[in-house]
C-alpha cells in the first residue's frame, strides 16, 4: 500500500477509530496491559513456585528465549502477557525498549532486534494506520488472539505483522500487597508500598459457586470479610473492567484483557486481584518509546493465589488418600500450597503429582 493510499484508507476509517477513543490522538498514543502472578505464603509474603510452567497457551509463532530451568527456578512472579498497543493518525516508525531488572524475558512477538536476559528492544516498528493486514494464526485455540480485539493501529517489524507488541517473563521483585487469612475467618490486606492500591478484589470460586469483595484506594492494612458465595462471573468481570478503564485503558482494551484471562482469573480457587500503581509498574519494567508518545498508559493487574480453608481441607484429604489426580488439579500452585501444610515434595502422592504435571507442561511447549 502506498503512502497516499494509507492516508486515504485511514481517512475513511477515522470515524470508527474516533468512536472508540472519543477523540483522535494528536500524534502517538501507547497503551499497555499485563499481569503479575504470585503465590502468597502463610504470612502474606510471596513464595517461590513453578512460575514458568503451565499448560501451553501461546501459538508456535511466538518466539521463546530457551532459558535453562536453573535460571528460572525459584522465581516468585510470573509476568504474564504484557501487550503494548499503539494508536497513530499517520504512518510512522518507532523503537521500543523494555527492561526487566528483576527477572528474565521468556517469550515475545514480533521478533525483537535485541532480546537478552532482562532486556528486550524492537527497532524499525512501522505503524500502518488504515491497513487491514493478515496476522499470523495457528490451527489450535490460544488465549493470545483475544488481545487483538481492539482498535489499535496495526504494526509491522521485519515482515512480522501484529496488532501489538507482546512479551512475557519471570522474576523476583517486591509485590506491593501481602494478603493473609486470619484465624477469625477474614482476610488481611497489607499494602507495603508507598502508593495507594487503586482497586483490590478478593475472589473465590468454590465448585462453581462464586464470591467477591472489593475495596478501593487501599493504604496501610485493610481487613476484609471473605467473599460470600452466590455471585456470577459477570459481577467480577464488571468490577475489574471498571477498574481497568479507570486506570486509563480504552474499553475494548480492558475487554480484551478480560477475555484473555477469563478462564484463569476466575477459575477454581481463591485469589486477590488488584491494580498496581503506575509508579510500581515503571519501577519494575522501565519502558522507553521513541519518538515519545503524547500519552502512555500502563495498566497492570496483580494476581495473588491464596490457599483457602476449603482448598486446604481438600488437599489434606487428597494427600492422605494418595489421590494423585485430585492433587494435579492444583496445577502449578501444587507445591507452594503443599509446603504451606508442612508437606515437602518428598511425600509420595505430592511428588508423583508434581512430577507428572512438570512432564506434561514441559511437553506442551506451544499451540500449533
Amino acid at each position: 500500500m502506498t503512502h497516499l493510499n494509507r492516508i486515504l484508507a485511514f481517512a475513511f476509517a477515522a470515524p470508527l477509530f474516533a468512536a472508540e477513543l472519543g477523540t483522535l490522538p494528536a500524534n502517538l498514543v501507547a497503551h499497555e496491559w499485563g499481569t503479575f502472578t504470585s503465590v502468597a505464603g502463610p504470612t502474606g509474603m510471596p513464595v517461590p513456585w513453578a512460575a514458568y510452567y503451565g499448560p501451553a497457551d501461546l501459538p508456535c509463532f511466538v518466539v521463546r528465549a530457551g532459558l535453562t530451568k536453573g535460571l528460572i527456578s525459584g522465581r516468585i512472579v510470573r509476568m504474564e502477557t504484557p501487550v503494548l498497543y499503539f494508536y497513530s493518525t499517520r504512518p510512522q516508525t518507532l523503537s521500543v525498549d523494555v527492561k526487566f531488572p528483576g527477572g528474565f524475558i521468556t517469550e515475545w512477538y514480533p521478533n525483537a532486534g535485541h532480546a537478552i536476559g532482562n532486556d528486550i528492544s524492537w527497532d524499525l516498528i512501522h505503524l500502518t494506520p488504515g491497513e487491514t493486514p493478515v496476522f499470523p494464526t495457528g490451527t489450535g485455540e490460544s488465549r493470545y488472539y483475544a488481545a487483538r480485539n481492539t482498535e489499535a493501529t496495526p504494526l509491522e517489524r521485519n515482515g512480522d505483522r501484529e496488532k501489538m507488541l507482546f512479551y512475557r517473563g519471570v522474576g523476583t521483585f517486591p509485590i506491593p500487597l501481602e494478603p493473609k487469612l486470619t484465624a477469625d475467618g477474614k482476610i488481611e490486606i497489607r499494602n507495603i508500598g508507598k502508593e495507594p492500591i487503586p482497586f483490590v478484589m478478593v475472589f473465590e470460586n468454590r465448585g462453581g459457586s462464586l464470591g467477591l469483595r472489593t475495596a478501593m484506594n487501599v493504604t496501610g492494612t485493610a481487613l476484609m470479610d471473605l467473599p460470600k458465595l452466590g455471585n456470577e462471573v459477570a459481577s467480577a468481570r464488571d468490577a475489574t473492567l471498571k477498574a481497568l478503564v479507570a486506570s486509563g485503558l480504552y474499553v475494548k482494551e480492558a475487554q480484551a484483557m478480560l477475555d484473555t484471562w477469563n478462564d484463569s482469573w476466575f477459575e477454581e480457587g481463591m485469589r486477590v486481584i488488584y491494580i498496581l500503581p503506575r509508579a510500581q509498574v515503571d519501577a519494575v519494567l522501565p519502558l522507553n518509546i521513541q519518538p515519545a508518545p503524547s500519552e502512555v498508559t500502563r495498566a497492570f493487574v496483580g494476581r495473588i493465589e491464596l490457599l483457602s480453608p476449603t482448598m486446604k481441607q481438600n488437599m489434606e484429604t487428597e494427600i492422605a488418600s494418595e489421590d494423585v489426580a485430585g492433587l494435579q488439579k492444583f496445577g502449578r500452585f501444587l507445591l507452594p500450597f503443599a509446603q504451606q501444610l508442612g508437606i515437602s515434595n518428598g511425600v509420595v502422592a505430592v511428588a508423583k503429582a508434581a512430577s507428572e504435571l512438570e512432564a506434561r507442561f514441559s511437553s506442551q511447549v506451544c499451540i500449533p
